[in-house]
Parts: C-alpha cells; structure tokens; sequence
C-alpha cells in the first residue's frame, strides 16, 4: 500500500488539530506516529500535553515559536531550528520506524523561507513509499499542493478572536 500525502492549509483554525486526529487515528490502528512541529513550541500547542500518556505517539517541537516580526538574529535561530526539524523529518521518513509523519506549520516554514522549497520537494519525495505524510500551515505553495493526495484549505466563515472575545485555552489552543 502506498503512503498518502496530505496537506491542510489556509487562514482558518483546526489544521494541527486535524493532524493530530489523524496521528491517533493512525495509532488506533496499530502504527505509531510522529509530529514535528516547524514553528510552534509545546506551549502553544494544546495536543502536546497528553501526548505523553500515548507511546505510539512522538512529538518533536522543533520551533521557535510564531515568527511575528522576527528579524536578524532572531529570524535566523527560527531558519536553525526549522532545519533542525527538517534534519528529523528526513531520518523520520527513511525509517520505517513511523506509519504517519506530521509535519506541522511545514508550508509555513517553507512560505518564510525558514526551508528552501527544494529542500521540501526533496523530502517529500524520498520518503519511503509506503509513509503516510501530514502537512500543516498556512500559505501552502502550488508545489506543496501538486505533491499531496488530499489538500484541504480551512477558512475561517466566522471567529470569536473577531469579535474580541480572547483565544480559551483547551478550545482554540
């Protein structure tokens, strides 16, 4: 059976919090699963808390956090970290340690340019065929969505955030 890739991006909430459905579902069926998240740390990022109590379920945070305004020196630890991560992904889906690999905030760290989009093509091309990939992020290049199976784009129809009502913690993050 060969790997599916896919891809959720877009400007609305959910698109970690799919994939992170779609790594357990894939640990309910036997596999084990890792996420690595390119750009948000363990604090940002809800899912990570239970994560320990699942052993089939390993979850990298390779990010700096969000990239707001972030320049020079601080710019440049987000592009060491986001190889960083890269460096894992590319051992990740060599092994066949791995059913699922998520790759969080990717088309992110890609559309940042924290990773070259060759170096994305060349990942996502030589992984082992039957690997199952997960991609995340906003502004997901043309070329992230050619190589997918599956694209979904989330779009926000309407967001509490919108009218001032703050982000809750265990709802939105």
């Amino acid at each position: 059976m060969n790997g599916r890739v896919l891809l959720f991006t877009g400007e609305g909430k959910g698109k970690t919090t799919a994939a992170f459905g779609m790594a357990l579902r894939a640990i309910g069926h036997g596999m084990k699963a890792l996420v690595i998240s390119f750009v948000k740390t363990d604090t940002q990022v809800g899912e990570c808390a239970v994560c320990a109590a699942l052993p089939a379920l390993e979850v990298v945070m390779a990010g700096k956090g969000f990239l707001i305004n972030a320049t020079g020196s601080r710019l440049e630890a987000h592009r060491a970290a986001a190889q960083e991560g890269l460096r894992l992904a590319q051992e990740a889906l060599a092994s066949a340690k791995y059913g699922v690999v998520v790759l969080d905030e990717f088309c992110t760290a890609v559309a940042e340019k924290l990773i070259d989009l060759p170096q994305a093509v060349a990942l996502l091309e030589s992984r082992r065929p039957e690997t199952h990939v997960v991609m995340t992020g906003r502004g997901a290049c043309a070329e992230l969505i050619a190589l997918a199976d599956t694209a979904t784009e989330m779009r926000c129809i309407k967001h509490a955030y919108d009218a001032g009502i703050p982000a809750v913690k265990g709802v939105e993050f």
